[in-house]
């Protein structure tokens, strides 16, 4: 089953259930500055308030054009009244539309089966580098400076969310989190495996050893 991805910056974001149409799963999560704490695996829509706590939403809409994960996402800007100005700087940011607030669950799934009918769809980012490292996500592969990296489906998984993520302290908690496995729930040590076995096959490839443990924190992906 098919996944679409809708990240929403109110209190939705973090209490509507999925919603299965037409052999697909729309699911729902919160999308905060920094952008999603998850992989975004399939299509990503972002709706996007006019103000928000920490920063205005003309910011992040900035931000989330400029972030290799949600470069091609098709944003929306949820404006507080039908003003034309408001409507001109939102397109400028980088909105693809807008719509009046406040939101609701039926109001957002309207608006996103609607657009997808008309095939308004973007394309997920196909290709991701990093560095030595590139991540081709059509092919479902990843290589260090060329050498192709044999990893299973969950360790390919993990390098992406690593490279999402470069030079910052991951938790295990985070790793669980950021994988979309909560549930059922994972024994926080089961992580140890994933790594070993991401770190042996980047090893096997050329790439040494950029996974760096902190020891009682977690791990982080050294990328210069």
């Amino acid at each position: 089953m098919d996944v679409v991805n809708i990240f929403l910056t109110s209190d939705l974001g973090e209490s509507l259930e999925d919603f299965v149409h037409d052999h697909r799963c729309f699911t729902f999560d919160r999308l905060g500055p920094d952008g999603p704490k998850r992989l975004v695996e399939g299509p990503m829509w972002a709706f996007v308030d006019w103000v928000l706590p920490d920063l205005a939403g003309l910011e992040l809409c900035r931000r989330l054009r400029a972030d290799p994960r949600t470069a091609d996402a098709h944003v929306t800007m949820v404006l507080e009244a039908d003003d034309a100005e408001d409507r001109r700087r939102a397109l400028r940011a980088g909105a693809d539309d807008y719509v009046i607030g406040p939101l609701t669950r039926t109001a957002v799934l309207d608006r996103v089966l609607a657009l997808q009918s008309r095939g308004t769809e973007r394309n997920a980012t196909r290709l991701f580098e990093r560095g030595a490292l590139v991540i081709d996500m059509a092919a479902l592969q990843a290589r260090w400076n060329g050498v192709p990296i044999v990893l299973r489906p969950n360790e390919f998984r993990l390098l992406r969310y690593f490279a999402e993520n470069p030079n910052r302290v991951l938790t295990r908690e985070d790793l669980i989190g950021g994988l979309g496995k909560r549930e059922p729930p994972i024994d926080e040590r089961t992580v140890d495996v994933w790594i070993g076995r991401l770190r042996r096959a980047i090893k096997a490839s050329g790439g040494g050893n950029p996974l760096r443990t902190v020891r009682s924190l977690g791990y982080v992906f050294d990328l210069g």
